[in-house]
């Protein structure tokens, strides 16, 4: 049975309505002034209110607005009944909030229609926010697969660290770092185009297929052809539109180099020197995403290691940020805090600190989009 709040402070109207719409089958409650009114419907969340326009204290007006302000009332209507016709009146009206008017003085043919298309509109609402519900259950789920998916942290023979905060949404972000053997460290971060299962699913097929290493005819020891294999792999015809960036480098312990390739994705940054000469480098391949172009090329570049370097890879995710002034922070700047936090003084930078810094200037929370961090300390 549908729950309906009238206010009003005329008696007589008052207690039309109730009776009235009694009789139609509803559980009708009843308050006299506007405060009373936002009493009762928190404690009742009615389907619908009807609610006078002019009354003392609170006027039907401010009623609504506090009724709308509320989200354990999101689903509720609210009707404003009121003799003011005009144009500009019901202008006002909506503005507020309200869902619908009903005119005095009452005829009762279209109060009970008006009711009914409220009712609908309410049961419809109710719906779509149990589905969101379900759906944002299932999204809270597969991130969590994802996050029991990702490496665990490692200290010898190197530090790697990371940094993975799904967006409500769910994002297509995904990282990964093996051993090839006792020298050779894999390491990869991709990112699905898109949001949702359609993004992260991709994304956990290929987890599942470089960590196994089934992909025939393929050398893990040498990024581009791994690109070129899961570019072959995955073009998106065959997987539902989706395409990936991702950025993959193996790195040989015993003559430290790093040999890397990229597909579309933001460039790593390599951090190394000391204090007085910190040098910045870009880690970056031409490529297109994967899955874009079969005949997309890719090719491989290499970098020497230097003692005490920090390698930073990650999403765009991590840097494409609305701040709360309400312009968007960029690569450059997350560039310049990664610099700024390990030359004061020069420390490796902590990914707390450069996640908190972030979220500090970060308008939306969470995250619009996945943010994914690794960071290899190398000693």
């Amino acid at each position: 049975m549908f729950k309906i709040l009238v206010i009003d402070d005329d008696t007589v109207i008052r207690e039309l309505l109730r009776r009235t719409l009694k009789k139609q089958g509803y559980d009708v409650s009843v308050a006299s002034n506007g405060e009373e009114g936002i009493e009762k419907a928190q404690v009742l969340r009615p389907a619908l209110i009807i609610c006078d326009w002019i009354m003392p204290r609170l006027t039907g007006i401010e009623v609504c607005r506090q009724v709308k302000d509320n989200p354990e009332l999101s689903t509720t209507q609210f009707f404003l009944l009121t003799s003011l016709g005009s144009i500009s009146d019901r202008v006002k009206g909506l503005d507020a909030g309200a869902d619908d008017f009903i005119s005095k003085p009452l005829e009762m043919n279209e109060l009970y229609a008006r009711v009914r298309a409220g009712l609908r509109l309410h049961q419809l609402s109710q719906d779509l926010q149990t589905q969101k519900q379900l759906l944002e259950q299932e999204l809270a789920e597969a991130a969590e697969y994802v996050q029991s998916l990702l490496p665990e942290p490692t200290v010898t023979p190197l530090k790697i660290e990371s940094k993975f905060i799904p967006s409500r949404q769910l994002g297509g972000d995904c990282f990964d770092y093996f051993w090839l053997d006792s020298d050779y460290l894999s390491i990869y971060l991709m990112d699905t185009a898109g949001h949702g299962l359609r993004a992260t699913l991709p994304s956990i097929s290929v987890l599942n297929l470089l960590r196994s290493r089934t992909i025939p005819n393929i050398d893990y020891y040498k990024p581009s052809d791994v690109l070129r294999a899961l570019n072959n792999t995955f073009q998106m015809s065959y997987q539902n539109d989706k395409y990936f960036t991702i950025w993959y480098g193996v790195y040989n312990q015993v003559t430290r180099q790093l040999t890397y390739a990229s597909a579309g994705h933001p460039p790593a940054i390599l951090l190394s020197g000391d204090q007085n000469n910190l040098q910045v480098q870009r880690l970056k391949t031409p490529g297109m995403p994967v899955g874009m172009f079969l005949e997309a090329e890719y090719i491989d570049e290499t970098c020497e290691i230097k003692a005490q370097s920090d390698l930073y890879i990650f999403s765009d995710g991590v840097y494409e940020i609305h701040q709360q002034n309400g312009s968007m922070w960029g690569l450059d700047d997350f560039i310049r805090l990664l610099t700024d936090s390990n030359t004061k003084p020069y420390t490796s930078s902590n990914l707390n600190a450069i996640l908190n810094a972030i979220k500090a200037i970060n308008s939306y929370n969470p995250f619009e989009d996945d943010f994914s961090l690794l960071k290899i300390h190398f000693y």
